[in-house]
């Protein structure tokens, strides 16, 4: 019993101090206009939440990608394979998929939002191959019969699903010997480390553009080379990037993954993926706010305002559901390239389908048969 009490205790006095170290920062963001704090705040929240219960709890502890190791169990194409074509360098857009739920299910996994994120960059992209790349071993063949909108997602002829032998997808990269020192696996949160790790190592390997699976496109990319965006005055957010396969593409992801091997930091949820393009642009434009980085300082890198990715500011989440405020919301989008819907705090709350929630209205326009083929929550 005094074990249990004690236990109780010591969780009771981390939660307490996880709030007011939260309102703490809260308090300072507001001071600030709202947007100096507003990325500091949130790579403290998200890991937080994380570890809450909001997000993927199994990616705080030491076994969180041991499903990558699984190789027996994979039943589709690997990304590097010479069975199948090889991704066109420069002409691509990656999406990753890196928990372990299909591995557990013996099936794709993937959910209506997830594919929404997907139908949308196929279907404002078509001249671009569109490429959602698991971590865990994956078995297509049931996958279809039971999920429908991965059927949907799969009657676009621009989309591929193909398998990513982690181990092997290091092997001869900047990250080779950064990986084999394992200090991904002692990561207290290597899920979401192997994310930030994976993207710029998939850029690297084929240009193009990595997105979030919770990002919204809603314009075409194709035009576009050589991008980030800005999340706020301080931070360059890594929900949505763009190296190009040759020159100044090449050079940034080089020194993405540079700089990720070298201040690689397993105890800080937000290091090594914003942190990691921050740091690397601030040294490219020789510019330390993120308002200074213009195009010309950064040697053709555009860094696009929060407005181009992240029009709604994460704080502010939950106007994507709100009816109430449908019409302001849908106003701030419309000059957007993309959204990022903040899946880490917003993944709990629904989309009723037919609603004039801002989430469902641009779900209904811009990847209209996975959100047709949902059911009636979205």
């Amino acid at each position: 019993m005094k074990r249990i009490m004690r236990r109780y205790n010591i969780t009771f006095c981390f939660v307490l101090t996880c709030a007011l170290i939260l309102i703490t920062l809260w308090i300072m963001n507001e001071d600030a206009g709202g947007g100096n704090a507003g990325g500091l705040l949130y790579r403290v929240a998200a890991p937080i939440l994380s570890l809450g219960g909001v997000g993927n709890m199994s990616d705080a502890n030491g076994n969180g990608i041991s499903c990558y190791d699984d190789e027996g169990s994979n039943t589709v194409d690997e990304i590097s394979s010479s069975a199948s074509p090889s991704p066109p360098r420069g002409k691509c857009i990656f999406f990753h998929e890196t928990s372990c739920a299909s591995s557990v299910h013996g099936e794709i996994v993937l959910t209506a939002r997830q594919a929404c994120a997907v139908e949308s960059a196929a279907k404002m992209n078509p001249d671009l191959e569109v490429y959602l790349l698991f971590t865990s071993p994956i078995h297509l063949g049931n996958s279809t019969a039971k999920n429908k909108v991965l059927t949907q997602l799969l009657s676009y002829p621009n989309v591929h699903i193909r398998h990513l032998n982690f181990e092997r997808y290091f092997m001869g990269s900047p990250l080779q010997e950064w990986y084999k020192g394992g200090a991904l696996k002692a990561s207290r949160w290597p899920r979401s480390h192997a994310s930030d790790a994976l993207r710029f190592l998939t850029l690297w390997k084929y240009g193009g553009t990595y997105l979030d699976l919770d990002v919204v496109v809603t314009r075409s990319l194709a035009g576009l080379s050589n991008f980030a965006g800005a999340e706020s005055n301080t931070d360059v957010a890594a929900g949505v990037l763009n190296f190009g396969s040759e020159g100044l593409g090449q050079m940034m992801a080089e020194a993405c993954l540079d700089n990720l091997r070298s201040e690689f930091r397993g105890d800080d949820w937000g290091n090594n993926g914003p942190g990691v393009i921050t740091r690397v642009l601030k040294k490219l434009c020789k510019a330390q706010q993120v308002r200074d980085m213009t195009a010309e300082r950064c040697h053709g890198f555009t860094v696009h305002p929060p407005a181009a990715f992240y029009p709604i500011p994460w704080r502010q989440w939950k106007l994507y559901f709100d009816e109430g405020t449908s019409a302001k919301t849908m106003a701030r989008l419309k000059n957007s390239l993309a959204i990022h819907v903040w899946n880490k705090f917003s993944a709990a709350r629904n989309i009723t389908v037919g609603s004039r929630q801002p989430y469902g209205l641009i779900a209904q326009e811009f990847c209209p048969k996975v959100y047709s083929h949902c059911g009636p929550v979205f």
